[in-house]
């Protein structure tokens, strides 16, 4: 028996990080202020810490979600791997030359978001959002410098077909 209903569960899950950050951080906050001397440098160390965890955590809150899909999505040695129902593939990340998000119009009801990794030599990997495990996607695009993180969140929110550059390789 459950003494929480099922929705209010879902949005601590979801949001938990950011929770967890924002605690670590407001409690060092009152560590930095009721201190003095070495006490209060490790207070400032772990504002520092705290305030990453949260702004990581709502980054992460702010995803898409990754369950319910077709397929799952293996991210491990800097290699991408979707293993789906009627095929998939893998994608070095050393060898990417571009991630774009592509949106549909055919939400919620199906798969409205779909990630896009094409490398230089123009094999292209396309995986559902919402496929298991997708959440791991988001670490892969921390190795890539410059990824727009913001059109991820942008392209998360779209009802209409529409194309979202990520990340684009560097000539």
């Amino acid at each position: 028996m459950s003494f929480v209903r099922p929705e209010v569960a879902a949005f601590f899950k979801k949001w938990r990080e950011a929770i967890f950050g924002g605690v670590v951080l407001m409690g060092n906050l009152q560590l930095v202020a009721s201190s003095t001397g070495v006490l209060r440098g490790i207070g400032w160390a772990g504002v520092l810490i705290g305030a990453a965890l949260f702004i990581e955590g709502v980054r992460r809150a702010r995803f898409p979600k990754d369950t319910g899909g077709v397929g799952v999505v293996e991210v491990d040695e800097r290699q991408i791997t979707y293993f789906g129902p009627h095929g998939g593939g893998a994608i070095s990340i050393n060898e990417l030359q571009r991630v774009k998000v592509r949106t549909t119009d055919l939400g919620p009801m199906s798969s409205d978001f779909y990630w896009e990794f094409t490398d230089k030599s123009g094999q292209r990997l396309t995986i559902p959002g919402d496929a298991e495990n997708a959440g791991t996607l988001f670490d892969a695009l921390t190795a890539l410098p410059g990824a727009d993180y913001e059109a991820v969140i942008t392209a998360s929110g779209s009802t209409e077909q529409a194309e979202f550059l990520v990340w684009e390789a560097t000539q």
